[in-house]
C-alpha cells in the first residue's frame, strides 16, 4: 500500500531495504524523494491518511513543519521522504545497503 501510494503520488527515486537481518527497529526502510517541501509535505500527508485508513492511525512523524526530511515511523515500516538536496547529502541508503567486507587473516 505503502508503495502504490508513493508510485500514485509521483515520488521520485522509491527505495525499499530489508532491514530483517540488520535492525530490530523495523523489518523494511523506504526511502523517497519529493520534488519539493511542498511535494514532500503531500506525500506524507497522503500516506498518514493511507496507515489511518489501514488501521496504522498511531504512525509517528517527525519533520513535517519543515519538509526537507520527513520520518514517518509507521512499527514495522519506515518511511524516509526527503527532497533530493538534503537525500544525497544525508546518503541514508548508503549507511543501511552496504555489505561488511569479510576479513581474510593472512597466514603467519
Amino acid at each position: 500500500m505503502i508503495l502504490t501510494r508513493l508510485d500514485e503520488d509521483k515520488a521520485q527515486d522509491i527505495v525499499m531495504i530489508d532491514l530483517k537481518d540488520k535492525s530490530s527497529v523495523a523489518d523494511i526502510m523506504i526511502v523517497a524523494s519529493g520534488r519539493s517541501h511542498r511535494h514532500v509535505g503531500a506525500l506524507a500527508d497522503h500516506l498518514l491518511r493511507d496507515l489511518k485508513d489501514a488501521g496504522q492511525g498511531k504512525a509517528r512523524v517527525e519533520g513535517l513543519p519543515h519538509c526537507d526530511w520527513v520520518l514517518i515511523d509507521a512499527g514495522d515500516v519506515i518511511i524516509h521522504l526527503f527532497r533530493p538536496e538534503v537525500r544525497s547529502f544525508y546518503n541514508i541508503e548508503k549507511i543501511w545497503s552496504v555489505e561488511v567486507p569479510s576479513r581474510h587473516l593472512a597466514a603467519n
